[in-house]
């Protein structure tokens, strides 16, 4: 287990330089100061899994990296899973916002000159969820990121399900809303938009979406800032398949830190194992 920890702490140091403690693979988030951060600040995050085959993956809540990581070899494997920033300096900040405010005004550009999405597109009719207020340019579905009401980024969707957030733009903390927030509206917060597509049309109400699972606690934490009085519940997914399962786990803790319920696909037994979240389940019950 100790071997585990100092590779896992290896690789954290390859993207946040050098750190004095060793991670715990508890199967938990835990949060930790990244050197070159505020003093007392805590965005670092991981999360690791000592098992047989060790899993863990990582990020920066402040800038919105992730990566995952792999204990099965000697060296440590890691991958940077989505195109979050790598850990700014101070002396970087001001780079990194600049890119964010860029990113910023083109997303909002891009939306407000894009068309209300086609039902028919072939994301939409796999996934069996209706547009609710996505828009589309070309070929491509756009959704909306946005912190305190204001667009900040934007993912777009191909055709075949490929998704890709504008690059330089802020994730962490963002969320897509489906529905309206209303006074002590029950808000579900979940991983994927289509996701939460499936779970506004079947209860009518309000759904964030963090589009990541190590977004879920950040994209929690700004929701209860800008709703204090939201019945917030998390929807996770169950990644049933995947060493860890980083999706319940992700979802567990995030749901303790904040404080608020947690609910997962109600699987009967009958469905594949390959199922993970709320609409995989709705889909494949539509076509079964």
């Amino acid at each position: 287990m100790t071997e585990t920890a100092q590779q896992f702490r290896r690789a954290l140091e390859s993207v946040f330089g050098r750190l004095d403690w060793l991670p715990v693979a508890d199967g938990h988030i835990h949060r930790f100061h990244v050197p070159g951060d505020r003093s007392g600040s805590l965005n670092g995050w991981y999360l690791l899994h000592g098992d047989a085959r060790p899993v863990g993956c990582f990020g920066s809540w402040k800038t919105g990296g992730y990566h995952t990581w792999s204990g099965a070899r000697q060296d440590a494997v890691v991958r940077h899973r989505w195109s979050g920033e790598r850990q700014a300096t101070p002396q970087a900040a001001p780079e990194l916002e600049r890119r964010q405010r860029n990113t910023m005004r083109y997303a909002q550009r891009l939306w407000a000159n894009a068309t209300p999405a086609d039902p028919s597109h072939p994301y939409l009719l796999r996934k069996l969820v209706q547009p609710y207020g996505l828009r589309q340019k070309d070929q491509q579905l756009l959704v909306p990121l946005i912190c305190g009401s204001q667009l900040l980024n934007l993912q777009r969707i191909a055709p075949d399900g490929d998704k890709r957030f504008l690059k330089g733009g802020r994730v962490q903390g963002c969320h897509a809303l489906l529905g309206t927030l209303g006074a002590s509206a029950r808000l579900s917060l979940c991983e994927g938009w289509a996701t939460g597509a499936t779970l506004h049309a079947a209860t009518g109400c309000p759904v964030a979406c963090a589009m990541n699972a190590g977004n879920l606690l950040a994209a929690g934490r700004q929701l209860w800032q800008d709703y204090p009085d939201c019945e917030l519940v998390v929807a996770g997914d169950d990644d049933r398949l995947t060493p860890g399962n980083p999706g319940r786990s992700a979802a567990t803790d995030a749901a303790l830190a904040l404080g608020c319920g947690l609910v997962f696909p109600p699987w009967s037994g009958a469905e594949p194992l390959s199922l993970t979240d709320f609409n995989d389940l709705a889909a494949w019950r539509a076509q079964s």
